[in-house]
């Protein structure tokens, strides 16, 4: 079991790189690639895209997609996104993280449903995360077995606004089998 700040570490830079992304790939379809370090579209599957990208010599692979419906409509937010990441040559597999694009408040969790199974998330700033590695691996298979579901994300910002955001699991197996792959993993 990985500590949560080694989760935070593994997981960030796929962050910090796939909003830009993350967008462009969503909404244009596309993404153009100025390096080798640049996130190399695997492919899109239905709802979800998979990418990989090399960071240090190691390779790193993720799965993204958008909310199909945010709740309430009306909130002023930033980027809002679910990533699926691996790390092989940190061993950290599975890791989930929700991007909700405002600041959640503190010391609060988030939960996410999918699937008939409900997780808690911690949140720091805008994103939600599991806890550790088996709540990880937990996330990612319900959202592997919800073909045709959807997954439910909720959370409440700094101010007390209360938010739903709902994600199709369609095309999920697919770009996970990719990232797989792109990465070597065994499943």
């Amino acid at each position: 079991m990985l500590p949560i700040r080694t989760i935070r570490r593994t997981a960030g830079a796929a962050l910090l790189l796939a909003g830009p992304i993350l967008a462009a790939a969503v909404t244009m379809g596309t993404v153009t690639t100025a390096s080798a370090a640049d996130p190399r579209l695997l492919g899109t599957f239905k709802d979800w895209n998979a990418f990989a990208f090399d960071e240090g010599g190691h390779k790193v692979c993720y799965l993204s997609s958008q909310p199909k419906k945010k709740e309430p409509a009306a909130a002023k937010r930033g980027d809002i996104y679910v990533l699926v990441t691996h790390r092989p040559a940190e061993k950290a597999l599975d890791v989930v993280s929700v991007v909700v694009g405002y600041p959640l408040k503190k010391d609060s969790e988030s939960t996410v449903d999918v699937g008939g199974k409900s997780f808690k998330l911690f949140t720091d700033g805008e994103t939600a995360w599991a806890r550790d590695a088996d709540t990880d691996k937990a996330v990612t298979a319900a959202m592997r077995d919800a073909k045709g579901k959807s997954m439910v994300v909720k959370g409440v910002s700094g101010r007390g606004t209360k938010t739903t955001d709902t994600y199709s699991t369609d095309g999920f197996a697919q770009a996970y089998d990719a990232i797989n792959q792109a990465c070597g993993v065994k499943r």
